[in-house]
């Protein structure tokens, strides 16, 4: 990509001459004007060690991977091409994430150097800068880095952002001309486009604009190099006071902030702040606090060596800056410190550093303020992917400070430093069906486990269970990864699938899947006309009118004995999970004795609990949570068969009362007989014969019945307790006593 956008050597040159070129180049640190060369001598000569091992040190502002193949293969080629190769190897290697391979380079130059080098200062910064790294990086951050794309990033170095209030307008700062062609350089170094160039061969640091067209576009940027910028390099730092101030860096003075002020749609000639602020040193960026009364700046004045330190400064309403003050060794370092922003609270710094515990160049670190010590705290490292191996500053909120902006070089960028966009990875909806995959039909009840990792490697797991009848199940997950799926039902493993969730920056995203599943269902839906049993809140105690249901179950499995049930208790959703799972036992649990006690063999039932996991009507009204607070009947069916045909029970008479409700458990059609004092004889259509009984008061009730292939019953009720037996047409024999409680 370079060097289709540099001037390319003449062809006429020879080897020795284009070398001789890259090499004056390369030792100004004119990187980019060197490459060419270098490419032309390899292009004839691709095993010159010498243009290899230069050309990757060339090639680590621009591509890291092709920096790495050029170093080692010119080590391959000619083991000591430099003295310096294994510190090469070793920047090159923690620049790709190799931080093992870069410590044991760096150890291995640093055993070639003499006692008191002072080179060894830096080789053990270096070492510990992989070793940081390498914490980091095995410790990331669920954020999703997103680049700003080509209309803002070039080629070339753009940095520095700066978002209006609306975030509608983008500020930022960029070493292209005119965001379009790279310089051309001839062989003296000289720009052949008669533009001025800096000592590294790049255009000067220019200010551009762009307005937002939507969430991931821009419009083309535009220059404000008509009045912002000056001769040299010219940096966007912030807007402040409504958008109608804008500050600014210009490297007059080895580095002064200035500020310009809005008029119309471009901006007044920069002034200078006072020397409180700018003074011969080298002055880098700078954040004025929302109240216009605090600024924070980095300054090269105070420190022994030139590196940058943060300080601050304050002034009266109408007054102009004080005399800077630091902000303290909890933040500043032996090394550069710079780039200070501050929340919109106030109570969090976010600063680039290349100190504290830096993955290595510049990293992002926040710092929060304790109030009643009035000091800032010890910087914490925002991690990756925030940061990387690279530089990474400039880091600004955005106006609902939802996101971040900065400025990064990191692989898979257009080149040099980018402009990037950090959002913390959100929740996202997933909701959708359990189908069956033979017929598309619903699979209620189908309990659905996501399993996966969040960035770090911590376990994630989610859950549900899919909904009566519509077999629909919703739930919210953390997006952007892929997760295990595993659907059971009744405790049993049906399959596990792979879903890929993608990267949601807010929580709002919602996602339809519907899974396909290989499942027969082995279990009715419903045992013939038997319906659930209802209880009262936080209770498990039988109902009056359930026992006609538990009648029908009963007279049902007598009738059928080669069927088995499942009895299945659910609770509402008004206590937690775990209680709920309890009292949908205990619920399930009195349905089983009584069952028992009528004569139903232990090893024909099952019973489950499904608490508050599979209701019937949303828990967003009593009606409702009554429908929820109930017990299922389940028929169990052999794997692979459908339900059985059941054998009807024989007819019960109904115990009290005018309708008969109940009285044929569960099959056929509901005698009604009438219930008046004395005796009585009914024939039924289907051939049933009742006899019925009733003393002077009504508080005694005889039914007998005769049905036409010899079924018997006969049921006694007095003062509400029930006294009944049967007999079905195969002999088996059923009997009920009970007090309704």
């Amino acid at each position: 990509m370079l060097t289709t956008a540099m001037a390319q050597p003449a062809l006429a040159q020879s080897t020795r001459q284009q070398l001789k070129t890259a090499n004056k180049f390369f030792g100004q640190e004119n990187y980019r004007a060197s490459l060419p060369y270098y490419e032309q001598v390899l292009a004839k000569d691709p095993n010159n060690a010498q243009a290899l091992f230069r050309a990757g040190i060339a090639y680590m502002s621009f591509d890291k991977e092709k920096a790495s193949d050029y170093i080692y293969k010119a080590q391959r080629l000619k083991k000591n091409v430099a003295k310096d190769v294994e510190y090469w190897l070793g920047r090159v290697d923690h620049l790709n994430y190799n931080f093992d391979e870069a410590i044991s380079h760096f150890q291995a130059y640093n055993a070639t150097l003499k006692t008191k080098d002072s080179r060894k200062r830096e080789l053990a910064q270096l070492i510990q800068h992989s070793k940081n790294a390498k914490v980091q990086f095995n410790s990331p951050k669920d954020i999703f880095v997103k680049n700003l794309g080509p209309t803002i990033n070039t080629q070339w170095s753009e940095h520095s952002p700066v978002i209006s209030a609306d975030d509608k307008i983008l500020l930022f700062t960029s070493r292209s001309d005119n965001m379009s062609a790279a310089p051309v350089v001839n062989a003296d170094g000289k720009a052949t486009d008669n533009k001025k160039l800096a000592a590294d061969g790049q255009y000067y640091e220019n200010i551009y604009e762009a307005r937002r067209i939507d969430d991931d576009n821009w419009d083309k940027p535009r220059s404000l190099s008509g009045v912002l910028n000056g001769k040299g390099h010219d940096a966007s730092i912030q807007v402040f006071d409504n958008d109608t101030k804008l500050l600014m860096y210009r490297n007059d003075e080895n580095g002064d902030i200035l500020y310009a002020e809005k008029s119309g749609s471009d901006w007044t000639e920069p002034k200078r702040l006072n020397k409180n602020i700018n003074t011969p040193a080298f002055e880098s960026d700078a954040y004025i606090t929302p109240d216009g009364l605090t600024i924070y700046f980095s300054t090269a004045k105070y420190s022994e060596d030139g590196t940058l330190d943060i300080y601050f400064s304050t002034r009266v309403p109408g007054g102009d800056w004080g005399p800077a003050k630091t902000i303290g060794n909890a933040i500043n370092t032996p090394y550069d410190d710079d780039s200070p922003y501050l929340s919109r609270d106030g109570k969090t710094m976010y600063f680039s550093s290349r100190g504290h515990n830096t993955m290595g160049g510049y990293d992002i670190f926040k710092s929060e303020y304790d109030s009643i010590g009035r000091k800032w705290g010890r910087p914490e490292n925002m991690g990756y992917p925030i940061n990387t191996p690279d530089d990474d500053t400039y880091y600004r909120l955005s106006p609902d400070a939802s996101y971040a902006y900065l400025s990064s070089y990191r692989i898979g960028g257009y080149g040099e430093k980018d402009i990037y966009t950090i959002n913390y990875i959100k929740n996202a909806t997933i909701r959708g069906r359990v189908l069956a995959m033979q017929d598309s039909s619903a699979i209620p009840g189908a309990e659905l486990v996501f399993s996966g990792t969040q960035a770090d490697k911590t376990a994630l797991s989610y859950r549900d269970v899919s909904k009566p009848l519509t077999g629909e199940y919703q739930v919210n997950v953390l997006s952007g990864r892929t997760y295990q799926v595993a659907v059971s039902k009744d405790g049993k493993n049906i399959e596990t699938q792979e879903f890929a969730v993608p990267i949601s920056t807010n929580d709002s995203t919602v996602v339809e899947k519907d899974f396909y599943v290989n499942y027969i269902d082995t279990t009715a839906a419903n045992m013939a006309n038997i319906n659930p049993i209802y209880f009262d809140t936080d209770k498990y105690t039988l109902r009056p009118e359930s026992i006609v249901e538990l009648k029908k179950v009963s007279a049902l499995l007598a009738a059928n004995p080669g069927i088995n049930i499942s009895i299945e208790g659910n609770t509402d959703s008004r206590n937690t999970d775990e209680y709920n799972i309890v009292l949908g036992q205990n619920r399930a649990n009195v349905a089983y004795n009584y069952l028992k006690k009528a004569g139903i063999a232990e090893t024909r039932m099952v019973t489950v609990s499904y608490g508050e996991r599979r209701p019937v009507a949303p828990n967003d009204s009593p009606e409702n949570m009554q429908l929820n607070r109930r017990t299922d009947f389940r028929v169990i069916v052999k794997e692979g068969e459908g339900m059985p045909n059941m054998n009807r029970p024989a007819p019960a008479p109904a115990p009290s009362g005018g309708t008969g409700t109940g009285s044929n458990m569960g099959m056929g059609t509901t005698p009604t007989v009438p219930l008046q004092p004395g005796k009585s004889k009914v024939k039924l259509e289907d051939g049933t014969k009742v006899k019925t009984k009733v003393d002077e008061d009504s508080d005694k009730v005889k039914v007998k019945t005769k049905g036409p292939d010899d079924e018997k019953s006969k049921t006694v009720t007095k003062d509400g307790t029930i006294d009944a037996k049967s007999k079905d047409a195969e002999g088996n024999k059923v009997k009920v006593k009970t007090d309704n409680d």
